[in-house]
């Protein structure tokens, strides 16, 4: 029998899963090996924007399942050139290349920014600049570039000429940004580190620095993009453009897909064999994320994520006002972060657990910080159960259970 106690068997332990197995899903809402019913106020980690089993996504990977599946970059494909050219359309781009992750997308654009600027500037403009407790990817670069030194700690040495900076902290860019930076990387939310939203100032201030000193902005919106703020991409609130933008999780609404976006300009230092990916830009791929893109952006669709967002902060700030958990609630469209006060500091996976018994799945955010990252696409009527359930996990917590 397929059960939890198979994983300490036959997995690598690099993950400590959840005792439940969930093994169907549908909207909002999925079930586990016993039949036990769940609202999903997780996503998948900000990945299934539309919710589980779209029936317009399951139609389209039928039909290219039927179809095509795959080819390798000795060929292209059309629907990796049609999801291009809505990318394009969409966005400032005018170039895309297509990867499997969101760590893969953000690897090709460090890479990228590198030899952009070896090519016109010089060798010795190498210097990456990026935040502390930001999150980038597991990759070594990426796992690098990321400000956080615990998932780095045992694989030195490390990818060198990173330099780390305070998150918001304009003034530290300002003293550190040189003509030998050739790139700086930043999430408009920080999701891993806490669900941080970046200041308009600091963004803009950073654009304008960038360009200054001949260095690339590049925006990581792997946990942003795709209508999870409330436009498409979250640069497009900040009305700061990037030179470089990498998305993966909601693009493929689960499928897995990453993109970088860029201008014909910088998109040029990638010549041909300089990167590649087997499966980057595979049919299977683009087709599900290409109808994804035309169903996400939509502005009923998108004006109903501000609705929603707005259902939330009452609803979790009705909950904290009667149980009094959460020092401060930050919400950014539906990605939202409650931060646990001090007395309940390090309990955030506690509350998951709790939450998971009550029947409603979420995320954490680090030690002190529940994440919630729901469908774009939730129901009224289940958000409103699912805050329930949450209320419940938080009086347990509160208690001691």
């Amino acid at each position: 029998m397929i059960n939890r106690t198979m994983f300490d068997e036959v997995m690598v332990p690099n993950y400590a899963p959840s005792q439940i197995i969930p093994v169907r899903g549908a909207g909002s809402r999925v079930w586990d090996q016993s039949g036990k019913e769940y609202i999903d106020f997780a996503g998948g980690i900000a990945v299934n924007a539309l919710g589980h089993c779209h029936p317009e996504l399951v139609k389209t990977l039928q039909e290219q399942g039927q179809t095509l599946w795959h080819l390798s970059n000795v060929w292209t494909n059309e629907p990796a050139l049609k999801l291009a050219k809505q990318l394009c359309d969409a966005t400032f781009a005018q170039r895309v290349l297509f990867a499997n992750s969101g760590a893969e997308a953000n690897e090709a654009a460090l890479k990228l920014a590198r030899l952009y600027a070896k090519k016109h500037y010089s060798s010795e403009k190498t210097e990456i600049i990026a935040f502390k407790n930001s999150f980038h990817g597991r990759t070594l670069f990426t796992v690098t570039a990321g400000g956080q030194p615990k998932y780095t700690e045992g694989f030195e040495p490390l990818p060198g000429d990173i330099t780390h900076l305070p998150f918001n902290d304009l003034a530290a860019v300002e003293y550190q940004i040189s003509n030998k930076t050739c790139a700086v990387i930043v999430e408009p939310i920080q999701g891993e580190g806490g669900i941080i939203a970046a200041e308009p100032v600091f963004l803009e201030g950073l654009r304008a620095l960038c360009t200054q000193h001949n260095a690339l902005l590049i925006f990581d919106e792997v946990q942003t993009g795709m209508g999870r703020t409330g436009k498409l991409f979250a640069y497009q609130g900040y009305q700061v453009t990037p030179d470089i933008l990498t998305t993966a999780k909601a693009l493929g609404c689960g499928f897995p897909i990453g993109a970088m976006l860029t201008s014909h300009d910088i998109a040029a230092s990638f010549s041909v064999g300089t990167h590649g990916s087997t499966y980057g830009g595979n049919p299977l791929a683009c087709a599900v994320a290409s109808r994804a893109l035309e169903l996400i952006n939509d502005p009923t669709l998108l004006a109903g994520v501000t609705q929603r967002q707005q259902m939330f902060i009452s609803g979790l700030k009705q909950l904290n006002q009667k149980i009094g958990l959460f020092r401060d609630i930050r919400v950014e469209g539906l990605l939202i972060g409650c931060e646990l006060k001090e007395a309940w500091q390090g309990k955030a996976r506690d509350l998951l657990t709790q939450a998971q018994e009550q029947g409603v799945l979420v995320l954490t955010a680090g030690p002190d910080v529940l994440r919630l990252a729901p469908s774009l696409v939730i129901p009224y009527p289940e958000m409103k159960k699912g805050l329930q359930q949450l209320a419940q996990a938080m009086l347990a917590i509160k208690m001691g259970f």
